[in-house]
């Protein structure tokens, strides 16, 4: 058999990033920059107020208190994006809204609570100081600056700062685009009575929700009966919006294995015996003129899933460019005994405790038990060579990132 290593030695090896691709703003998002963004603009692109309140000259409310108000005649009104009026005069102001340009001739932003409200007279109980409540231009970001590094990750708020500067396309590395595929003539769709012999079909929309997890974008196609020409009719129909394809089932050694028998007569997708538990099934290659990598996942949900984490999830993040490719490992004391299979990396579903670095297996070790993979939080990763874990034995703990 070949070690768990070494499979994901070779996979790695024939993966490589996506090429850079101008995107629309929100298309970018959950993506990869890949060009440094300078703004061309000052942010703010001009003074304005911090504050709902009026714009005022210091000597006019010099020493305003509440016992000697200052008086001042309202002489206008600034909405947020109203076009910036001359200027104000001495004794006088005018109302200003959040956001609005501050007038030439205004010194500081007398905040509305600091005042009786006024509309066309206005009694100031507090004075402000020197350029107090306004944005000046360009304190925040100045054109030329650069705001956003090449490598940088788009989430929310790279997104924000990109509109703020007026940004509407970026240069990224997009999401894959991973097609899903389950196999075999026993599965039914979600919404049909399941008959005898039949289970309804939860590794595609599994598959499909970890792959979107890992960054990419996710097309889930439908059930494909143990039929070869099925089989390929529908990854042909796929590959022109596939980056990366996934199949489950039909890769093991039984009589009605389609996956298997249709793809090994490409010459392109290798099948091996990789030594885990679950998940020793495995194939990867490329199918098409365009070389587009698959995976052949084992049936059983458990394997499929661990199969997905252990190879597939560090592919989609190749494509992606991102770091780390791997789920994070820690170590913790296992609460609980447990036998292992000699010469097999095995992965055991657990509940991690991070506060007390403590981790305990979940349920059995059955690569069908889908409820029990569904409570877990992590994976106790037990080595080749170990056969048996013992109560507050010391172990590798793959977290999975749930709460």
């Amino acid at each position: 058999m070949k070690s768990v290593d070494n499979h994901l030695a070779e996979v790695l090896a024939d993966i490589e990033p996506l090429a850079p691709m101008d995107l629309q703003l929100l298309d970018a998002h959950g993506c990869l920059l890949t060009e440094d963004v300078a703004a061309d603009r000052d942010l703010p692109a001009f003074d304005n107020s911090a504050m709902d309140g009026y714009a005022v000259r210091l000597p006019d409310v010099t020493g305003a208190s509440e016992e000697f108000p200052a008086l001042l005649p309202v002489v206008g009104d600034i909405m947020a994006g109203s076009a910036q009026i001359e200027r104000i005069n001495p004794g006088t102001c005018v109302r200003i809204m959040t956001g609005a340009p501050v007038p030439a001739g205004a010194d500081a932003i007398v905040p509305v609570e600091w005042t009786d409200g006024g509309v066309t007279q206005v009694r100031i109980h507090r004075a402000p100081t020197e350029g107090q409540f306004i944005r000046r231009r360009g304190t925040h970001i100045r054109a030329g600056e650069v705001v956003l590094r090449a490598g940088t990750w788009l989430g929310a708020t790279q997104i924000g700062v990109l509109a703020a500067i007026g940004r509407d396309r970026v240069k990224v590395r997009p999401k894959p685009r991973v097609v899903v595929v389950s196999t075999g003539s026993e599965l039914v769709e979600l919404g049909r009575e399941a008959g005898p012999g039949q289970i309804h079909d939860s590794n595609s929309f599994m598959l499909a929700a970890a792959a979107v997890e890992a960054g990419a974008v996710a097309y889930r196609v439908g059930i494909v009966p143990d039929d070869a020409e099925q089989l390929l009719s529908t990854l042909e129909d796929q590959l022109g919006r596939a980056d990366l394809v996934i199949t489950s089932g039909g890769v093991s050694q039984g009589a009605y294995d389609t996956v298997k028998e249709t793809l090994s007569r490409l010459g392109t997708v290798g099948f091996d015996r990789v030594a885990m538990n679950p998940g020793m099934p495995q194939g990867f290659g490329t199918i098409g003129t365009e070389a587009v990598p698959i995976f052949t996942l084992p049936g059983n949900p458990v394997s499929a899933y661990v199969s997905f984490e252990v190879f597939v999830r560090p592919a989609i993040r190749r494509m992606l460019g991102v770091e780390p490719l791997h789920r994070p490992v820690v170590q913790a004391r296992c609460l609980q005994a447990f036998s292992s299979p000699e010469g097999k990396r095995q992965y055991v579903r657990g509940w991690y405790d991070a506060e007390a670095e403590t981790v305990r297996p979940v349920g059995g070790h059955a690569s069908h038990l889908i409820g029990d993979l569904a409570q877990a939080n992590a994976f106790i990763v037990v080595p080749e060579e170990v056969t048996e874990v013992k109560r507050d034995d010391v172990v590798d703990v793959m977290l999975l990132e749930r709460t």
